[in-house]
């Protein structure tokens, strides 16, 4: 019987979908014409006009700052609701998962909306520590998702072997359980912080005066029109250190899930 090809024209057009204006994006960052109607000539004048860009830099280090502080703190924090997760069954615990999956499926707008009325309400002045606590509201439900899921294959003998040979509670946990499950720890943490500098809509309602993050920036610069190539340059390279941290965070994943 003949195989259909139908289902490889499929997934060729999704993919071409998907990622044929990214490879258009990428191609106009070199592209020396500024509308990128035609192709003018290989430049590199837009990555140095990008690199000249003060405002840009500005946001970019925003941007940073807030996306390392969000990710450790939601480290920690998704850790910690992990083990409570794996270790207790109660209803409490179906509560505390059921809020954490939340944020998973809520619409990013509806969640910015909401985080706005609550710091109103408790007359919190919007600005970097509220777009921190935003991003780490919903950068925790994935660092807990996957510590919880290195957690399900994890061999609690090895606790027991520590403490019947003498290991206290902290040396236990810092020789033995954090050293096992610090792969699935890192990976969480770098899809958190891939997720908060990528974030528009969140920090677009909850930032405040002076606080720019790289998102919001390339906002206000998209409307007007001689920015598009600078926003071009300033994509591609997002895009490369982008999929170097996803990289980094599968083969993490699944070192810790090869046999």
């Amino acid at each position: 019987m003949k195989r259909s090809r139908f289902p490889v024209l499929v997934t060729a057009a999704v993919l071409l979908f998907f990622y044929a204006p990214i490879v258009v994006l990428v191609i106009n960052s070199f592209n020396a014409s500024r509308f990128g109607g035609s192709w003018e000539g290989f430049t590199l004048k837009w990555y140095e006009k990008l690199w000249n860009n003060d405002d840009i830099w500005s946001a970019l280090w925003t941007s940073l700052g807030l996306a390392t502080l969000a990710s450790l703190t939601a480290m920690v924090l998704g850790t910690l609701a992990a083990f409570a997760l794996h270790r207790f069954q109660s209803r409490l615990q179906k509560i505390h998962l059921g809020t954490l999956t939340v944020p998973l499926v809520m619409p990013d707008i509806l969640m910015g909306i909401s985080l706005l009325l609550f710091f109103v309400a408790l007359g919190v002045p919007t600005g970097f520590t509220t777009i921190w606590i935003a991003h780490v509201t919903f950068c925790l439900s994935y660092v807990t998702m996957v510590v919880l899921g290195r957690l399900q294959d994890f061999d609690f003998t090895l606790v027991d072997a520590a403490r019947d040979l003498g290991a206290g509670r902290w040396q236990t946990l810092r020789r033995v359980v954090l050293p096992l499950l610090a792969p699935g720890i890192i990976a969480g943490g770098l899809l958190a912080f891939t997720l908060s500098i990528d974030d528009f809509v969140i920090t677009f309602f909850v930032q405040g005066p002076g606080t720019t993050t790289l998102t919001l920036r390339v906002y206000s610069m998209m409307k007007v029109s001689q920015n598009m190539p600078v926003i071009n340059a300033l994509a591609t390279i997002l895009l490369a250190l982008t999929f170097a941290v996803v990289t980094l965070s599968f083969k993490l994943t699944r070192k810790q899930t090869a046999p």
